[in-house]
């Protein structure tokens, strides 16, 4: 078995093992592959063993693969950090953005997608741990972002994604997870769902399910370890 083959069956066993512990129904998490820094033909390879999303956090390197790979009907998402500046070939090349922070880049990103295709699939970055350095808004400001976003028409407010700092005790992982999801509950409506939690990567991944991930990004655990620069 190739080493690309053994390691998805072990992240998709991972995923459904984790679903069944939380008992949730099985495939109710999506696996989102991080494929930044990874070639075309890692993607490629991938995408043969029935994985179809995945997600890029560098633009340029991004868009490179997107030519590379027209054709495969690949889902791709935009989950690094978004430029005012570069809002356009985000808003025209991919499928998701788990990024979105503030409402300049989402009013861009509204007035930029091509009326001919699909709304832009879009998640708003909230951080649960104010001490943590990674980007995202507060409960109260990423609310506030919601309502805003989700009056914008050409984008289609699917949920939040956070990104916590990472741990190895289970209960510490799952903390953060349990605040995202209870704060989607308090903010969802009838109108406005919010039936994506995109949280969890390759070392919280079942910390993540258990408190009711619905799209996990993982990218080491998949792929390997990543070339040092």
């Amino acid at each position: 078995m190739h080493p690309l083959e053994h390691r998805f069956a072990t992240v998709s066993e991972r995923i459904r093992r984790a679903e069944a512990a939380a008992g949730r129904a099985e495939h109710s998490v999506r696996l989102l592959a991080v494929s930044k820094t990874r070639d075309a033909q890692a993607i490629r390879a991938c995408a043969r063993l029935g994985q179809r999303a995945f997600g890029e956090n560098y633009l340029q390197e991004a868009l490179q693969k997107i030519d590379a790979l027209e054709g495969l009907g690949l889902e791709w998402h935009f989950i690094g950090r978004l430029q005012g500046n570069k809002t356009r070939p985000v808003a025209e090349r991919f499928d998701w953005v788990h990024c979105i922070e503030k409402l300049k880049h989402a009013e861009r990103l509204s007035q930029q997608r091509p009326a001919e295709l699909a709304p832009l699939r879009v998640c708003v970055q909230v951080k649960i741990d104010p001490e943590d350095s990674k980007g995202g808004l507060d409960p109260v400001q990423g609310a506030e972002l919601i309502q805003a976003v989700a009056e914008l028409p050409r984008l289609e407010l699917r949920g939040l994604m956070t990104l916590p700092a990472p741990s190895d005790d289970p209960a510490l992982q799952r903390r953060p997870f349990r605040l995202l999801r209870e704060l989607r509950d308090r903010l969802a409506t009838a109108q406005r769902p919010l039936q994506t939690l995109s949280m969890g990567m390759s070392g919280d991944l079942e910390a993540a399910i258990a408190e009711g991930a619905t799209l996990v990004r993982v990218g080491t655990a998949l792929f390997g370890p990543r070339a040092p620069n």
